[in-house]
């Protein structure tokens, strides 16, 4: 297949290598020309274009079988609008003349507003707390109305927690004592491994169905007191203290708690996770940093 990763990052760079060991001819597209390198090195044939520029598109190749569009926004709801929104529909136009066999959109667990520790799938509601979040779930539906409209073969994927290799937002705070657990630590946390997402999205590629969605995410929503606890025991370090929950921060920030299922991934996708639950996916991880000599453990005053 010939393929297009726009936004060759975090996952897209190791997607593209994988896909590349699969026998793949693989593209990367980037805004600039910094990491054309370590694309190559990759066995990716660099392009660089901005998605939030059309303009930039115009003179890049087309005639792609899979399109992958795993571009990451940072800042507030305006840089993710102009990223997520608009480079969406961007892209849309851009392969219309020429449009994929199926196009992948990694989207964000995060849509789900759920705060009652239920489980949630696929069909559940999608009702978003956080501003950047709505951004994203009005991004899902550009691709789903460009499908029902011109059965453009688009496929979403809700991408929860990535962890992996410099990743971790938890882990990292917990390592250097900055952690704090969010009142009685019962709120579920939803994870993936970054060697799962890829395996995720190449299952999709190969057998997700146009127009559905589906939930990238491990076997096991774990509540933050048990994450901590399980750390702590292994890294033989105390679990953070607990601070005081905060509802009007807690809306501000969109913070959710749910558990969300991956059963139609599984199913229909038949995909099988190497990190199936963040204590494998984690002891790999700490197992990594242990022989590269980078785990830094700060010892903690009780």
């Amino acid at each position: 297949m010939k393929c297009l990763i726009v936004g060759c990052g975090y996952v897209g760079l190791p997607l593209g290598a994988e896909l590349v060991r699969l026998g793949h001819e693989v593209f990367g597209l980037r805004r600039n020309a910094a990491a054309q390198d370590e694309l190559r090195a990759a066995g990716i044939q660099p392009l660089f274009a901005d998605i939030t520029k059309p303009e930039t598109l115009a003179g890049l190749p087309r005639g792609f079988d899979w399109v992958v569009q795993c571009v990451a926004a940072g800042g507030g709801v305006d840089n993710y609008r102009r990223v997520y929104w608009e480079g969406a529909k961007n892209l849309i136009a851009w392969l219309a003349p020429a449009p994929p066999r199926k196009l992948l959109y990694t989207g964000s667990t995060s849509v789900y507003g759920q705060d009652d520790g239920s489980l949630v799938k696929e069909s559940s509601p999608a009702e978003p707390v956080a501003e950047t979040a709505k951004v994203l779930l009005e991004t899902e539906q550009v691709l789903l109305e460009s499908f029902r409209r011109d059965k453009f073969p688009a496929v979403i994927l809700r991408v929860a927690g990535i962890y992996g290799p410099e990743r971790g937002h938890w882990f990292k705070q917990f390592l250097k004592n900055e952690a704090r657990m969010e009142g009685d630590g019962a709120r579920f946390l939803n994870m993936i491994h970054r060697n799962d997402v890829v395996g995720c999205v190449i299952a999709a590629l190969k057998h997700g169905r146009a127009g559905e969605i589906y939930n990238a995410v491990d076997d096991e929503p774990v509540s933050q007191r048990n994450f901590f606890e399980w750390l702590g025991g292994t890294l033989g370090k105390y679990p953070p203290p607990s601070v005081p929950e905060n509802p009007d921060d807690r809306r501000r920030r969109g913070v959710t708690n749910k558990r969300v299922s991956n059963r139609k991934l599984k199913m229909e996708l038949g995909y099988q996770f190497k990190y199936p639950n963040f204590r494998k996916g984690y002891t790999a991880e700490i197992l990594r940093l242990e022989r590269a000599g980078q785990l830094h453990v700060v010892p903690e005053e009780r």
